[in-house]
């Protein structure tokens, strides 16, 4: 480095700087390497980079612009009830994250993340009935890379209700992982290891909540999945299985499928809210009931319940049953299993974290209606307060959290 600087006197500043900048750079290092949350998107070889998005408002139009290393095939579709505008893409890196200078004109808000192998995938909120005006992808000139384009304008009910019904393509590039069958829960080997179901919750372009400093409950809850994994595997008691170990979407019918698929003896969810009232903090744990505990355990469910329509999952060619239940109700058997596993996780978490007031809750999440797998969902904190969200992106302090999971685990089991 000190043979691109000029002058003696710049050396010689860089030399008596020289031990404060290798400090520098070496706590920067450990921090990427001490978390998750802190890690920058790889791209492999051959992957295209989004490293930048820009949206702008014309007189006619709303126009995005992703800047990119590679030119890319692209698919744009719309959706209602919200409004969407989806564009699927071959699975690209992200060096970009959304924040508020996306909220203009048409565009209310926007998310994107890797939809599943292959694919990655944009959901944009509009703020009423919109079309793809035009789409396309401009070629490098000068000091800029790839440009994909989206114009988007407003157009009346009846136009947009055309757009939809109008069928459409397969997503480009697309990799389709084998079909997980819903099948039921068999029957065990004797002295067979108890099949652990860990579920991060949200993931790719569902970010989930967002903290009061910008983290992403996706991130939270992937980070706290790992190190629950590695704690069970290394205790040799468990098979562990993990409905996703990367920054990728899961529908909620496909987590619930895969927890059966695996033969799973417990599901564990694990989440993080947020709520308007920043001092509220503490961790709390939640079993299935149709009729819920209070109306904050009703909103989260119905929160929690469209993590798929957030996605930009199209629910058209499925009843209405499908669409809004996707799973047959819980048995009575499972539940009352999931309640007593329930009980064992908030006596843990009570000893070594804070936990709210009325620690087990109810509500109807379709992520615990598996009928043969005892499931709990947990909230760990509130990424809302400021406390909560420091302590679930720290590995150091949220180690007393993923110990009391274990331990919780271990007694149920030992009871059984």
């Amino acid at each position: 480095m000190l043979s691109g600087l000029r002058g003696g006197a710049k050396a010689q500043r860089y030399a008596q700087n020289a031990p404060v900048n290798i400090f520098i750079r070496t706590i920067i290092v450990c921090l990427m390497l001490l978390s998750p949350l802190f890690a920058a998107p790889q791209a492999v070889a051959g992957q295209g980079v989004v490293t930048g998005v820009r949206t702008g408002v014309h007189t006619d139009k709303t126009r995005l612009v992703l800047d990119m290393t590679e030119g890319v095939e692209f698919q744009v579709f719309v959706l209602d009830k919200p409004y969407r505008v989806v564009i699927d893409l071959p699975e690209v890196a992200w060096q970009t994250r959304p924040d508020a200078q996306y909220h203009k004109g048409l565009i209310k808000g926007m998310r994107f993340g890797l939809f599943e192998a292959g694919t990655s995938r944009i959901v944009i909120d509009v703020s009423g009935p919109v079309k793809v005006h035009r789409a396309f992808v401009l070629p490098p000139k000068g000091s800029s890379k790839y440009r994909f384009v989206v114009d988007l304008v407003a157009v009346q009910s009846n136009e947009f209700r055309r757009l939809i019904a109008t069928p459409r393509s397969k997503p480009v590039k697309k990799v389709v992982p084998s079909a997980t069958p819903a099948q039921t829960n068999g029957s065990r080997k004797a002295n067979a290891k108890p099949v652990i179901v860990i579920d991060a919750g949200h993931g790719g372009v569902d970010p989930g909540t967002i903290g009061v400093s910008g983290s992403h409950e996706k991130e939270v809850t992937l980070a706290v999945a790992l190190e629950l994994r590695k704690k069970l595997q290394r205790s040799g008691k468990y098979k562990v299985v993990m409905t996703r170990d990367r920054d990728v979407f899961v529908r909620l019918r496909r987590r619930v499928a895969r927890g059966r698929a695996a033969k799973g003896d417990l599901f564990v969810s694990l989440h993080a809210d947020s709520i308007r009232k920043r001092s509220v903090r503490g961790a709390s744990v939640y079993t299935l009931s149709e009729k819920s505990s209070d109306k904050e355990a009703a909103a989260l469910a119905a929160k929690e319940n469209k993590a798929d329509i957030i996605a930009g999952m199209d629910f058209g060619d499925q009843s209405k049953d499908v669409a809004n239940i996707l799973i047959d109700l819980a048995q009575r058997e499972t539940m009352n299993l999931s309640a007593t596993f329930a009980s064992l996780v908030v006596d843990e978490l009570a000893s070594s974290v804070r936990v709210l007031r009325r620690s087990h809750r109810f509500a109807g999440f379709a992520v615990l209606k598996a009928p043969d797998v005892p499931s709990v969902l947990i909230e760990m904190g509130y990424l809302s307060n400021r406390e909560d969200e420091r302590i679930l992106r720290s590995p150091k302090r949220r180690a007393a959290l993923v110990s009391a999971l274990a331990r919780s685990i271990d007694t149920y089991f030992a009871k059984r």
